[in-house]
């Protein structure tokens, strides 16, 4: 927008783009997502992101040691804007296994095709877990089958862009026919343009995007509908405060809503049965490590394990810097759990596992001390050092660590942009919010 006599000039750090795409990978990372279907991909920010690997096997990988039974997942699920800042022995990492992308734009899903590619993939992140990724071309308004049952949808700034005849099938076709477990999506705010002019100065009439009443009234309403509760937020304030004070009148520059199935009420929707099916532009297929589920013994694990301490001259190392060591991982067969079992049987060896911490920032320390004396940093132990440091801090897309993946840290913009949302349900009930704002059917 371009800025007129009477704008304000406003900024947001980190950029909005990079805290809505957070958000998504806040919420499927809490939801324990595994699936997930981008509707409106584009160029693929969102799955490129999603195509790089976690760092060791998730909890209900196949290729696990007694794999842990689950309950029902929709009766096992917290709240998606409950405990932003989960640590990691709370909350999963993010493993998906199957990811797919819908758009009408064939030029955006080339680009999205090269940045999902195997090739596109940095040699150094070892995968653990297979990975299936298509992209489509298509309309929304065309049933693709294989997107039925899917465990989680995701449109983000989508559904301002559509015209009225698609939008009226937006929430039947995405809820009703594929029928998510997790439905995320994002829109602009009309209420927030306001914040650019001084009260008063600019007309609000005639707008695309929703208002926040808007925006509120039809989650509500689709819903409800469709069989799901939804959960109302924003996300996206400005770095300075407003002059006027009104920064909580007008919320923030993004409206979020994450919807969950509370009934299975999926249908047959019959007035697109002729449309169009989707194209299939292309299908990848990333390889899990051969190694991967095929741990090496526990005491060839722990004799890696103390040829680190001695080559580094350390007695004390977090998890994170023997796991990225020499071949460690590979000897556990991509099993974080394994290397840490070593840790506890072994008596020379004592585990801290430290509150409110990822496993990663666990530490292991060698009882009595390296055989030798400690020398300097050797060009050995300096490489060995730069690589865990590459892997620990790599950008997963467009600027955003790895604590995006896994919460290893407390994200600075979230602790002065509170979610500010509402959550609603069929009963009303709210969901652990501190005093949140009302939704009202409008």
């Amino acid at each position: 927008m371009d800025a007129g006599p009477a704008d304000l000039i406003i900024s947001f750090f980190p950029p909005l783009h990079q805290q809505r795409r957070t958000w998504v990978l806040d919420t499927l990372r809490r939801e324990g997502v595994s699936e997930i279907v981008d509707i409106g991909c584009g160029e693929g920010e969102l799955l490129a992101t999603l195509c790089q690997p976690a760092p060791w096997l998730g909890p209900q990988s196949q290729y696990r040691r007694n794999s842990p039974s689950t309950q029902n997942a929709d009766d096992c699920l917290a709240s998606m804007f409950d405990d932003v800042l989960l640590n990691d022995s709370e909350t999963r990492d993010l493993h998906p296994t199957r990811i797919a992308g819908l758009d009408i734009d064939t030029k955006a899903l080339q680009y999205a095709a090269e940045d999902t590619s195997p090739s596109s993939a940095n040699p150094l992140y070892t995968r653990w877990e297979p990975l299936e990724v298509s992209l489509w071309h298509g309309s929304l308004d065309s049933i693709n089958t294989t997107f039925v049952d899917v465990e989680c949808i995701v449109a983000t700034e989508v559904i301002e862009h559509l015209t009225d005849d698609l939008v009226q099938h937006f929430a039947p076709v995405l809820l009703g026919v594929y029928h998510p477990r997790i439905f995320l999506m994002t829109t602009p705010s009309y209420t927030f343009n306001a914040r650019f002019s001084p009260p008063g100065t600019r007309d609000l009439m005639g707008h695309a995007d929703p208002t926040g009443q808007e925006f509120s009234s039809w989650c509500v309403t689709v819903s409800k509908e469709w069989g799901y509760t939804v959960e109302i937020g924003n996300i996206g304030y400005t770095l300075d405060e407003d002059p006027w004070g009104r920064d909580k009148q007008l919320g923030g520059a993004s409206q979020v809503a994450a919807g969950r199935r509370e009934r299975r009420t999926r249908t047959v929707y019959a007035a697109l049965e002729k449309k169009d099916p989707h194209r299939l532009v292309v299908a990848h297929h990333f390889a899990a490590h051969p190694q991967a589920g095929r741990p090496h013994q526990l005491e060839e694990i722990g004799a890696t394990l103390l040829r680190t301490f001695e080559g580094w001259g350390e007695n004390v190392l977090r998890v994170e810097d023997l796991w990225f060591s020499d071949d460690t991982a590979v000897l556990c067969g991509g099993s974080v759990e394994l290397l840490i079992e070593m840790a506890e049987r072994d008596g020379r060896l004592q585990l801290r596992r430290i509150p409110g911490q990822r496993k990663g920032n666990w530490t292991i320390e060698l009882l009595g001390g390296v055989q030798q004396p400690k020398n300097n940093w050797s060009a050995a132990r300096i490489s060995q050092h730069e690589e865990a440091t590459r892997i620990r801090e790599r950008s997963l897309c467009s600027g955003i660590s790895l604590d995006a993946w896994n919460n290893g840290g407390v994200d600075s913009w979230r602790e002065d942009n509170n979610w500010a949302g509402s959550c609603v349900d069929e009963g009303g009930t709210t969901w652990g919010w501190a005093a949140p704002e009302p939704v009202h059917n409008y």
